[in-house]
């Protein structure tokens, strides 16, 4: 049997029956991610309670990331966009990542440009301060909305000519297809960072939500650095999936 904890601490029996049986209709297999589910007036009276219990109920599960709930006219409660999964214990490109997931992919390059190598970033690429570097900046999309900014260094002389290839789609594909190098080990680093102004512009969040930063350094076969990529991922549209094995898990706890 599943237990389901009260996360908030501050649930009281009515609003988490309520909050149950709220997430129970967005289960509902019928229900698409964005539909409308009602205003708050029309669900308290479907519900039996008091707008004051659905609103605790609806908080909760907007912080779980459930529910989307917009004020104003034209408001209500929405079913929440589906998350992304992002499994850390495979290397595979974003495209690929999100077509096996039934989301459609989408990239939009904000940027590609030669620059010289800061100290992190030969540190990580095993390069000495001022080697020119490729960094190439994209959002990307699942089902048309922004999940991702991409920010990512590669060696230029590992990638001659990098610019005069099509920079939209999955790199990793296009690094094994037209130079050889294929991704054989990545270490990356996760924390929650705040939205500035330009990350939430270009995520269609607002100023200050909760973003997950990954700081990755990928590595070929060879074990040879190639990649080093700062992304930001919408908390609300990822989930974090780590994979361990018996080899792994420590018996001590």
């Amino acid at each position: 049997m599943v237990l389901e904890r009260d996360l908030s601490g501050s649930l009281g029996p009515t609003a988490a029956d309520v909050r149950r049986r709220l997430r129970q209709l967005v289960a509902d297999p019928a229900r698409r991610p964005g539909e409308r589910l009602g205003g708050e007036r029309d669900l308290a009276a479907a519900l039996g309670v008091s707008r004051a219990t659905l609103r605790q109920a609806l908080t909760a599960l907007e912080r779980e990331g459930v529910v989307l709930r917009v004020r104003g006219r034209g408001g209500g409660t929405f079913v929440a966009p589906r998350k992304v999964e992002r499994d850390l214990s495979r290397i595979v490109g974003i495209p690929e990542m999100l077509r096996t997931q039934g989301f459609t992919a989408g990239s939009q390059v904000i940027s590609a440009a030669l620059e010289p190598a800061d100290e992190t970033v030969a540190k990580a690429l095993a390069l000495a301060v001022g080697d020119p570097v490729a960094r190439v900046v994209r959002l990307r999309l699942a089902d048309g909305g922004p999940i991702s900014l991409e920010n990512a260094c590669f060696p230029v002389s590992r990638f001659p000519g990098l610019f005069n290839q099509p920079l939209g789609g999955s790199l990793y594909e296009l690094f094994a297809e037209e130079y050889g190098v294929r991704p054989g080990e990545a270490l990356e680093q996760i924390e929650v960072v705040l939205a500035g102004d330009d990350e939430a512009t270009l995520l269609r969040t607002t100023a200050g939500a909760p973003l997950l930063a990954l700081d990755r350094t990928t590595y070929d076969s060879a074990g040879e650095p190639f990649e080093f990529s700062h992304d930001l991922f919408r908390a609300d549209r990822i989930r974090i999936l780590v994979r361990s094995t018996g080899a792994t898990v420590a018996t001590t706890r």
